[in-house]
């Protein structure tokens, strides 16, 4: 069945709006075995850019293999070490005789084995007759371009959520060892694909900390022009015999920011609240729709804040950019110029707003951010 308007799941085709600069960069960055990494806000179209990217390289005869790690639940190095490497393995075997003879031949003379009681129970491809160490680490990270050489052909290993290698024990250090891999191995026609959600926590493994600096490239996302959004609206509401005036969608395109996935989901409830022209007190009503699937979250993350991070964020609302300004701090009831530091330390860790290279903030979430202004703080 034809979906108009899809959220649920990356897109590509038709479906796919925009970034077609990014799409080539990525494409060609791929092609040539370079790693990259993608952050930005959730939902904000890092899948489809990558789906989009690959389905380009297939169809232009590019040769790979891809898998995909999630890092979501992973808090433990055996845990990140196991799941990548069996990741990989499942990527390319399929049979348990072929996970056994992989393993052996891979990964001899580490603590990783293929136990065949714990597939037949788990599923596990992977399990470990002793303590997971680094050298084991070492081993699963140099894997995928062991594997390159040998077959001759690009291995593309997708990340997401990479912001939690942090969150593990020894995260720093894991760091450091995956940097060091992939600068050994940097001549190998492998690439890897960093994903993240928590803009600031990448920018902490990236920027501050400085891991990857040579060995990975950064690509950024764009927004997507208005026009083609409004294109896209437009056209999806067609497919059910509706008609929505473009200036309209202007302002919804405005509220949100150009955010494609905000935009699906609420052209998607327009569509079911609608019959023939779409107008202004549907979009109204299908907004408040939408608002009301997130409240529940944007009071958790509001009541979760101290009343001097609430005042600080109100100050971010009201367009406030000097926020250690006597002026400011005084306005708002922030204590202290070192209070400030604090403050905007505490709600860049909670993901709620990030800051620019020339200090000015961002609320990452323009749905929350409509939110705030409208029916938290009351500004306007």
């Amino acid at each position: 069945m034809e979906i108009p308007f899809n959220y649920s799941s990356p897109v590509t085709g038709k479906y796919f709006i925009g970034r077609k600069k990014e799409v080539v960069i990525l494409s060609n960055l791929l092609s040539q075995g370079e790693s990259v990494t993608i952050y930005s806000p959730p939902k904000t179209g890092k899948n489809s850019l990558l789906q989009q990217s690959l389905l380009k390289m297939k169809t232009s005869g590019k040769a790979f293999s891809f898998c995909e790690f999630s890092l979501t639940n992973i808090r433990s190095i055996g845990d990140f070490a196991t799941g990548l490497a069996a990741s990989i393995i499942r990527s390319l075997a399929t049979t348990p005789d072929e996970y056994e003879e992989f393993i052996r031949k891979y990964l001899s003379g580490t603590h990783f084995v293929f136990d065949p009681e714990q597939f037949e129970s788990k599923g596990s491809i992977l399990s470990l007759n002793w303590d997971i160490d680094f050298d084991d680490v070492r081993a699963v990270l140099s894997l995928p371009y062991r594997l390159s050489s040998e077959r001759n052909g690009n291995l593309i290993i997708t990340i997401h959520d990479f912001q939690n290698i942090l969150l593990a024990e020894n995260g720093d250090r894991l760091c450091r060892t995956f940097d060091n891999v992939m600068k050994e191995y940097a001549n190998k026609l492998c690439s890897f694909v960093f994903l993240g959600s928590e803009v600031n926590a990448m920018k902490e493994i990236f920027v501050h900390h400085g891991y990857f600096h040579k060995t990975v490239s950064r690509l950024e996302m764009e927004d997507i022009d208005v026009r083609e959004v409004i294109d896209f609206a437009v056209s999806g509401f067609l497919t059910s015999g509706k008609v929505v005036d473009r200036d309209l969608m202007l302002g919804i395109c405005n509220l949100f920011h150009g955010n494609i996935w905000y935009i699906s989901h609420f052209c998607s409830i327009c569509d079911s609240l609608s019959k023939g022209y779409i107008m202004e007190p549907v979009l109204i009503e299908s907004l408040n729709t939408l608002m009301s699937v997130h409240e529940p979250a944007f009071k958790s993350a509001m009541n979760g804040l101290t009343t001097f991070q609430v005042c600080l964020l109100r100050a971010v609302l009201e367009g406030n950019t000097r926020f250690s300004s006597s002026e400011v701090i005084q306005k708002y009831g922030l204590n202290s110029s070192a209070n400030v530091r604090r403050l905007k330390d505490a709600l860049c860790k909670k993901e709620i707003i990030t800051f620019d290279d020339k200090d000015s903030p961002r609320i990452l979430d323009p749905l929350f951010e409509y939110w705030l202004s409208k029916k938290y703080f009351h500004i306007n």
